[in-house]
């Protein structure tokens, strides 16, 4: 035991008066989110609507949501707690806690909503009880909004079925409450959507009895954008935001995914790839842990490239024996599948280069982005960071683009 006056004593007072008043300094905001289940109102819901339903108050920045894209399509809540902040997200009536909700527009209307009920990436666990009760009272107000009674849909990992849960659809609209299929032993996460009848691509791929993409193959070519200027992308790639997790590489599998119409976020990839919210990007662990799942999701996963000390060659059978891989055939690789309508997963060290817009959120290190376009007349790539608004459409000099590059991937769906 330490002495009454002694040196060591009297830090620990100093700690634990100083941690008591900044407990006493933080703030708990509470947001219930049931306008965004609740129908038909969330239908009229528009995105100006989110600042008035959620008002910032004393806060720089609304502490409650954030647009995850600059057109306001798209807008994600998050719980969190910080040092000053902490703010609860919860559904029917505040007696349900959820991790986070992202809410899709379209056209300036609401088209659905997909809510993280519970993900062990954020939430740690969850006792069995706590779960069934989360899962119980959410089918239970599914089933009253789309009156209608639900559809069992067992897990089939064998054809890549991969979640339990029930479907509701009916002309009010349709909805999917979904889990883990080993879950409540352990959950690993426990996820609702709902949105319009007619709303498309993860929505509607999360009502299908079979797994695959929404989208057809021969379609992605007139998702690429000419511009005047010479830029050449691909238009409307879903946005996600990694937060503070190290899921750059599970939050870019979610976009494509997304934009191929396949329902799997990146808390559920986590979980299939063996991601950590610590883990790093590196070429090889990216080649095992997509390389490993791309079945399971009707699609194809490869390796175009990878870094071998100052050179890019072919991966064969996870070793760094392939051929070298000339300059020009990794921007024809580029050119070629952004021509056809497929984004590219680019892992690279970042900080190293300049690009447009400067470089704010991650200052150097590992990451995945995504390429989605180039323009040839003033030799640059186009690409985009899973990082929310502002973030959709960047740019760098091919040349740097190059240097950078630690592996170059293509995922895309089978042929259909």
């Amino acid at each position: 035991m330490l002495a009454k006056n002694s040196p060591f004593s009297l830090l620990a007072l100093t700690l634990f008066f100083l941690i008591a008043r900044l407990s006493e300094g933080a703030e708990t905001l509470e947001a219930d989110l049931d306008a965004f289940i609740t129908l038909p109102d969330a239908y009229r819901i528009q995105p100006a609507d989110l600042e008035t339903m959620f008002d910032k108050g004393k806060w720089n920045r609304n502490p409650y949501f954030k647009w995850l894209t600059t057109d306001h399509s798209r807008a994600i809540f998050q719980r969190k707690k910080t040092q000053n902040l902490k703010v609860n997200l919860t559904l029917l009536e505040g007696s349900v806690p959820i991790e986070e909700a992202i809410v899709d527009f379209k056209d300036g209307t609401f088209v659905g909503v997909t809510i993280s009920i519970f993900n062990r990436g954020d939430g740690g666990t969850i006792d069995n009880s706590d779960f069934q009760e989360r899962f119980k009272l959410m089918g239970s107000h599914l089933g009253r909004q789309l009156e209608v009674r639900p559809k069992r849909r067992k897990a089939k990992p064998t054809i890549g079925l991969l979640t339990d849960g029930w479907i509701w659809i009916s002309a009010r609209g349709k909805a999917v409450l979904e889990h883990n299929h080993e879950a409540p032993d352990p959950t690993e996460f426990l996820r609702m959507r709902l949105a319009r009848r007619d709303a498309e691509g993860a929505y509607e791929a999360a009502t299908h009895a079979r797994p695959g993409a929404t989208a057809k193959l021969s379609d992605l070519p007139r998702r690429v954008k000419r511009n005047p200027n010479g830029d050449v992308f691909i238009e409307k790639i879903p946005m996600v935001d990694q937060g503070t997790k190290g899921y750059c590489v599970v939050a870019s599998a979610q976009r494509v995914f997304e934009y191929y119409g396949i329902s799997c976020d990146m808390h559920q990839l986590a979980q299939l790839a063996g991601s950590t919210p610590e883990g790093g990007t590196s070429g090889l662990a990216i080649n095992e842990e997509l390389g490993a799942i791309d079945h399971l999701f009707k699609t194809r996963f490869e390796c175009l490239a990878m870094r071998n000390r100052s050179s890019l060659v072919e991966l064969l059978d996870g070793k760094y024996v392939g051929d070298r891989i000339p300059d020009e055939d990794f921007f024809k690789m580029i050119y070629k599948n952004i021509e056809d309508g497929i984004p590219l997963l680019w892992a690279l060290t970042v900080g190293q280069f300049e690009e447009t817009p400067p470089l704010q959120e991650q200052t150097g290190g590992g990451h995945m982005r995504l390429i989605i376009g180039f323009n040839k007349k003033t030799n640059r790539i186009i690409f985009s960071d899973s990082w929310g608004a502002g973030h959709e459409f960047k740019t760098m000099d091919a040349g740097d683009a190059l240097n950078a590059t630690s592996g170059l991937f293509l995922l895309k769906p089978v042929l259909r």
